[in-house]
């Protein structure tokens, strides 16, 4: 049965028939009964199959309207018109929601034209309070392009310079175009998608949308419409409401009459007396800013309005006298509580009805698992997936349909999904930051910290050249080629730190980048060492899965992420080999890791083997112990825990029923690994922050886990490049994306202010939450701990700062875990693991002063729950911040997402992870040469020590590479041309990607991307092409640096005579070709290092087909 039939069945139902007629009839007050659950959204899908009139459904709030609008939209399968309101508060005119406004021009733009979208609207009190542009100024002012027409750039120009849109170099804001050439890029206020228009002459050749992010082509289309900010433009022009906009026959479906007129009312009333409240310097100052009576629609009028349209009311409660009443015979879907006996009797007891079970998700892997989980304890129950998601199941008596959702049998909170909505993407706010600017530090792998100044062209034997010029210390310069880009790379130190440049020509930059190389190839010793000594071991093999286990993994109340999913199969996999498992999983808190950990821990228990889970500190443990019990409630697993909080005597008992095998999962601090702490039969070992433990606990550990299963969960990014040029020493997972329906922090920048601090700690500890108060100077603490009593009579508030000794902060963490305390004032938050669901508003005072991934990881200590969560973020004026403190602020307030800091936060993360992992001295060594050569050099290092001291045991890499990189030097013209690529730190860019790509397919994919971006590409850029192609095969050859100028070719080979590069047969090869072209190639030694040279070399072409003749 697909959504299709459904949908029709209730199209061809009584009701739904019945109030097609009432319609007809003219009744206008019609009144729906009894609806519950996503029935309303069921039954209006229905109407609209059978009633093409326009539908407007006015919800009681955003929210309510936005679960309506995901339901329609997973009905109909198309993007539904969401009309929300324009201010990111409501009836506060001050603050814009870009993406708001964007999505309003787009509905009334649809309104107005033919499209393919169903003629239904969403929206809710405070968004259709708001008044629109009427038709007639719409249409006035939008301009058509159609594909073959003859138009003038210079006019499109002209009308976009009218219309207030800004030229920028690139596009990726509404209201912004671009000129390049014969290519025009212009976003319009109506299409979530910029539109590129590409010119032949006076005519168009060619539209099509493009993506913001990668700047390329998506999709080809024949007309756009070009609409301006109909928002700002026409004001005060005669504005009329929505429900004038639209055309008198079309149905209002409103849940709550009352209550929509009585927010109406109360927002009208306040902005009226905002507005009066204004000075005139304000109102003069911000144009923008338009009278309340011109923008806003008051209760009464709207009510009148109202009377204009047909009204159905299908809420509980009722407004109107009713013309006519439809009954429906709908229940709520029962809460099962995951308990799946439940279940399958209602299933059974529904059938008898006959009534049909069906049940809606939109993750196949659910309903995979429902089947798997009753396949196993009865057969005979039978239900109908349908791949949908619905807000709420119901069960229809009259119609014989139950449907419900999985979401609520397995209890999981369910976030609403919106098909689309423009927002300003991550990745380019990530890549302004990271954009390399003149004057920003840089670091050269063989020369570095220096400077950057800009690209300049620079005369090779008469041909020009674009280099990068780079200051050093005593404004020495040094010109580096293009095809060298990736010897170079922004300085990431800590954030606001300024480094320390190096000379030119001495050896100082050379002994820092030798000590650094020893110390990793110690560490890299011993993990290789360890690595071969467990390849020879073998433990024990786990079997299958159970259906318990996967009753247990599909209880789980967030969608699995990608990651998770792969992680958890991975652990399984290598619990399941008879090799001992040594796996590593990393990822940010709240990210999952434990999710993972306790379904290895029930596998373990399922074959009766004993769990011992290792943490840090005492809180943690006990943080484990609530997680683990709350997870396996319900499930055959006996689980205990011994933190210092125990007295001696409960200790006791619990490691006497531990030897005697009564106890499955103990969780604990060092404590485990003393000497009378004995297992009956251990399987697995969960070792919590690893990194944390002293080195006595961790040798014990290697004895441990020898021969035992054992897994290791880490928050702190360890440098992923360590890892990968390690491979093999330990397997490692990475769980990078966040879980999927977590609600978005709501993040607002403010200044200091004492009513904002007390509105908002009263409205946390009024819904019975937490609050973190985060200031980072340990001085000032309790005075703001005063100020937060004085505010706020009647709250805890405790004090925590890393001044305390382990002990004394462990208690106030503890007492704030167990609601001792409602507000914890604290410098940056001190134990990293700390999970309190019960914690969702933060404060951080000072904002300005913290990095981003800082900032980043602050916020993700609220919103672990499925409560809405609050950030404040407390700054000085914003006119006197730094740009740069303005712009990370700002950043951080438009991504609410959890996931999005990963990218942002991953930076500095790495930075603190590799100290933590090769020692402090590292981390300030790090700081002085930036992150990214810090991971460049480990890589080198490593690949010396897999040449030398471990050439056996990585004897069977038959692919490997002797040279990291190929310099290249020739006296061709070689650059991208300014006429084509005009913005600089574009050109920088695409210098910067072309360095990246590896092979043909993807310089292929580079060269489509250029064309569509800039036009015909420049014969200087396939130069360009044919010299990375020389360096590819140089590095595949072994050549460290290849020159080709004045038609020689030279190469130089690995300047190490030891390396096992002479011994393999990648030389051979050269060898052989060198006797096949005697009279063209001569071999010889230069300076101790050895080099081919070909004459009469005419083309580069001729040079790319020799050196892959010599491959």
């Amino acid at each position: 049965m697909t959504i299709q039939e459904l949908l029709l069945h209730y199209s061809e139902s009584d009701q739904v028939k019945l109030l097609q007629q009432q319609l007809l009839q003219g009744h206008s007050k019609i009144h729906l009964k009894g609806l519950v659950g996503s029935s309303d959204a069921m039954i209006a899908a229905a109407h609209y199959a059978i009633e093409k009139r326009l539908n407007v459904f006015i919800l009681p709030t955003h929210e309510d309207a936005s679960y309506f609008l995901s339901d329609l939209e997973s009905l109909f399968d198309k993007q539904i018109l969401f009309f929300p309101a324009s201010y990111r508060k409501p009836f506060e005119f001050t603050q814009l929601d870009s993406a708001h406004v964007l999505q309003r021009a787009e509905t009334l733009s649809s309104l107005n034209h033919q499209s393919e979208l169903p003629k239904i609207v969403v929206t809710y009190p405070e968004a259709i309070a708001e008044k629109v542009i009427n038709k007639q100024d719409l249409e006035k002012n939008t301009l058509e392009i159609t594909q073959n027409i003859k138009l003038s750039i210079d006019f499109i120009n002209e009308f976009l310079y009218e219309y207030d849109f800004e030229r920028v170099d690139f596009v990726y804001e509404p209201g912004q175009f671009a000129i390049r050439g014969g290519i025009v890029d212009i976003f319009s206020f109506s299409n979530d998608l910029p539109y590129r228009i590409e010119f032949f002459g006076d005519e168009i050749e060619s539209i099509r949308t493009f993506d913001i992010e990668t700047q390329l082509s998506v999709s080809k289309i024949h007309t756009v419409t070009i609409v301006p900010n109909v928002q700002a433009k026409f004001l005060t022009n005669n504005h009329i409401s929505l429900l004038e906009y639209i055309d008198d026959n079309s149905i209002l479906w409103i849940k709550d009459v009352q209550f929509t007129l009585e927010v109406i009312q109360e927002g009208y009333k306040n902005a009226s007396k905002f507005w009066k409240g204004l000075s005139e310097k304000d109102i003069k100052n911000n144009p923008e800013w338009v009278d309340p009576r011109f923008t806003f629609t008051d209760d009464k009028n709207f009510n009148s309005m109202l009377f204009e349209h047909p009204i159905i009311e299908f809420g509980k409660q009722f407004f109107y006298k009713a013309d006519a009443v439809i009954s429906f015979d709908t229940h709520p879907q029962p809460s099962f509580n995951k308990d799946f006996s439940l279940l399958i009797h209602n299933f059974k007891e529904n059938e008898k009805q006959a009534i049909k079970n069906l049940i809606f998700s939109d993750s196949t892997k659910q309903i995979e698992r429902i089947y798997a989980i009753l396949d196993d304890l009865d057969k005979s129950v039978t239900f109908t997936p349908l791949y949908k998601s619905l807000r709420e199941g119901f069960r229809d008596d009259a119609l014989k349909f139950a449907c419900y959702t999985d979401h609520q049998i397995f209890d999981r909170y369910y976030k609403y999904k919106r098909k689309k909505a423009y927002e300003r993407s991550q990745a380019i706010t990530l890549k302004e930051l990271s954009e390399l600017k003149p004057g920003d530090y840089i670091t050269h792998i063989d020369h570095g910290v220096g400077k950057y100044a800009g690209l300049e062209k620079v005369d090779v034997n008469g041909k020009s050249q674009e280099m990068i010029r780079l200051i050093y210390a005593d404004n020495d310069l040094l010109y580096v080629n293009i095809n060298s880009l990736n010897r170079i790379s922004k300085y990431s130190g800590k954030e606001g730190s300024i480094p320390k440049m190096n000379k030119l020509g001495t050896d100082a930059w050379d002994k820092l980048k030798k000590t650094t190389k020893k110390k990793v190839k110690d560490i890299a010793r011993d993990l290789i060492q360890l690595y071969a000594k467990r390849k020879a071991q073998t433990g024990n093999a786990f079997l299958p899965d159970t259906y318990l286990q996967r009753e247990l993994e599909a209880s789980f109340i967030y969608e699995d992420t990608p990651d998770q999913e792969k992680a958890t199969a991975d652990v399984k996999r290598d619990m399941e080999s008879p090799h001992p498992m040594d796996r590593l999983v990393c990822g940010d808190v709240g990210f999952g890791k434990t999710e993972v950990a306790i379904r290895a821990a029930f596998k373990a228990v399922a074959e009766s083997k004993q769990v011992a889970v290792l943490v840090p500190t005492t809180i943690l443990a006990l943080q484990h112990y609530r997680t683990f019990t709350e997870r396996l409630k319900g499930f055959p697993a006996n689980i205990d825990y011994i933190n210092r909080f125990k007295t001696s005597k409960q200790i006791k008992d619990s490691l006497k029923k531990l030897e005697e095998g009564k106890l499955d999962i103990i969780i604990g601090t060092h404590r485990l690994v003393s000497k009378d702490v004995k297992f009956k039969d251990l399987g697995l070992m969960i070792i919590d922050e690893e990194q944390k433990f002293g080195v006595s606990v961790k040798e014990k550990l290697k004895v441990m886990r020898a021969n035992v299963d054992s897994l290791t969960l880490t928050a702190t990014p360890i440098p992923r490049t360590l890892h990968f040029s390690l491979m093999g020493a330990r397997d490692l997972s990475i769980i990078s994306t966040p879980p999927p329906n977590r609600q978005p922090v709501q993040t607002e920048l403010h200044v200091f202010n004492e009513p904002l601090i007390q509105a908002s700690v009263s409205f946390e500890l009024d819904r019975g939450g937490q609050v973190f108060f985060i200031h980072n100077r340990v001085a000032d603490l309790p005075q703001l701990g005063m100020l937060i009593r004085k505010l706020v009579p009647g709250a805890r508030v405790g004090i925590a700062h890393g001044q305390l000794d382990g002990d004394e902060l462990e208690d106030v963490m503890l007492k704030f875990i167990n609601h001792e305390y409602d507000v914890l004032v604290a410098t940056t938050i001190i134990e990293a693991g700390l999970d309190i669901p019960n914690a969702n508003t933060i404060i951080i005072n000072h904002a300005h002063m913290f990095g981003l991934s800082d900032l980043h990881q602050m916020r993700g200590r609220v919103g672990r729950s499925n409560k809405k969560a609050f950030c404040y973020l407390l700054s000085p004026p914003l006119s006197t911040l730094t740009p740069e403190a303005y712009k990370r602020l700002s950043a951080i307030e438009e991504f609410s997402e959890l996931g999005s800091g990963f990218n942002v936060a991953m930076r500095d993360l790495d930075i603190r992870g590799s100290g933590n992992l090769l020692g402090a001295e590292q981390s300030g060594f790090i700081a002085e040469i930036g992150f990214e050569m810090y991971n460049k050099i480990l890589d080198e290092a490593v690949q010396e020590l897999k040449d030398d001291e471990f050439g056996e045991l990585f004897a069977d890499d038959t692919d490997r590479t002797y040279v990291s990189f190929t310099q290249i030097d020739t006296d061709l013209e070689v650059l991208i041309p300014d006429e084509y690529v005009t913005n600089v730190a574009e050109r920088y860019n695409l210098y910067n990607d072309i360095a990246k790509l590896k092979d043909e397919t993807q310089l292929k994919k580079f060269e489509q991307e250029l064309l569509d971006r800039f036009g015909p590409i420049p014969d200087a850029v396939f130069e360009l092409f044919n010299t990375l192609r020389l360096q590819w095969l140089g590095k595949e050859i072994g050549l460290e640096k290849i020159s080709y100028k004045k038609e020689t070719l030279k190469g130089y080979f690995v300047n190490n005579p030891k390396s096992s590069y002479y011994q393999s047969a990648k030389f051979d090869q050269v060898l052989a070709f060198v006797q096949n072209h005697a009279s063209l190639s001569n071999l010889k030694e230069v300076k101790g290092q050895l080099r081919i040279a070909i004459n009469h070399v005419n083309s580069i072409e001729y040079a790319i087909h020799l050196l892959s003749e010599m491959k």
